[in-house]
């Protein structure tokens, strides 16, 4: 493919568990479904209370996207921060096996890499509680050295927003001339940055976004998908938001596409599936395909990740994505 894509984030682990919504009620405070930031040792006491041991997978917002676009074939790398220690040894390697390239990592030994619990219910619903560790340390010296310059789209996933180098790193991508692709990460996100997302950051850097419904209705206000994609299709050049089992919307100029969902009877886990179908839909703009092919890539990609813990996809799944990105 001829598209280079940088992704920018905190490059986690992912610790996954199942428990039911008792838990929940019982140890986890805050909104089901939501994301927060905590301290490594709230994980830690989380995890001994399921009593269950965690599955562990690479992970992180971008992180997730760029795996799976490296896996379909395109040239990546990731920017985000790592520790010297044995989970930013596997979440290193196993980007290199996917097919990523490692020269954008930066090394610390200051924190220990970052890790994301991620709480599965048996409706599939994942809350997740972050530790961004080593991934906060970025420094603006470290931002001012990036060439951004060989990549034509980097993609920055909307947690980024609590980094104090976000502005050097969404100013200096620009500025190189490349694409801007951003996710909004989570609900809670957009209501603590709002007024910068409105004023600053969609306006001026953005061209390709990504909202789930939740997403569009803190930064917009309640209305339809189809509204919100409209509305923020004035803001940026693409926009695309989703609905779940509903599918999506995805909205250019005057080239609007409605995406039927790849329904999953039993899911099992929603975990990147929004970070997935990011991949999917990237994949197809690569190969300059409409947007009702980039949002059927997507959701194709989305409808195999719920069938699993975690982000990553079995040999069969991706087969299945192969076939659907077959001739671009």
């Amino acid at each position: 493919m001829a598209w280079k894509i940088l992704g920018v984030g905190s490059p986690l682990v992912d610790l996954l568990i199942n428990v039911n919504d008792a838990f929940l009620k019982e140890y986890v405070s805050g909104a089901k479904g939501g994301m927060e930031m905590v301290e490594p040792e709230v994980i830690q006491t989380l995890v001994g209370h399921s009593g269950v041991q965690p599955e562990q997978a690479p992970g992180g917002s971008a992180g997730n996207t760029i795996f799976a676009l490296a896996k379909m074939g395109i040239e990546c790398a990731m920017l985000g921060k790592l520790c010297e220690d044995s989970a930013g040894d596997f979440y290193r390697d196993e980007f290199k096996k996917n097919g990523g390239r490692d020269d954008y990592f930066i090394v610390t030994s200051a924190a220990p890499t970052g890790k994301c619990l991620s709480i599965v219910t048996p409706d599939a619903e994942r809350t997740m509680r972050s530790a961004l560790g080593a991934s906060l340390l970025l420094q603006q010296e470290e931002i001012e050295k990036v060439d951004f310059s060989p990549f034509d789209l980097v993609y920055i996933e909307g947690y980024m927003l609590f980094s104090p180098v976000f502005d050097t790193l969404i100013k200096g991508a620009k500025a190189a001339g490349c694409r801007i692709g951003f996710d909004l990460a989570s609900f809670e996100v957009v209501g603590i940055f709002k007024e910068k997302l409105l004023k600053d950051v969609l306006p001026n850097y953005v061209d390709l976004l990504f909202a789930n419904e939740e997403e569009g209705a803190a930064l917009l206000g309640e209305m339809t998908v189809e509204e919100m994609a409209d509305k923020l299709s004035t803001i940026c050049e693409v926009a695309v938001v989703k609905s779940g089992v509903r599918g999506s919307v995805a909205v250019r100029g005057s080239e609007k596409a409605f995406i039927p969902a790849f329904v999953v009877e039993h899911p099992v886990d929603t975990t990147a599936a929004g970070d997935l179908y990011a991949a999917g839909f990237i994949r197809g703009l690569a190969a300059e395909a409409p947007l009702s092919k980039c949002g059927t890539i997507g959701s194709r990609i989305s409808g195999e990740v719920v069938k699993v813990m975690g982000s990553r996809l079995d040999a069969e799944a991706w087969d299945k994505v192969f076939q659907e990105i077959k001739g671009l």
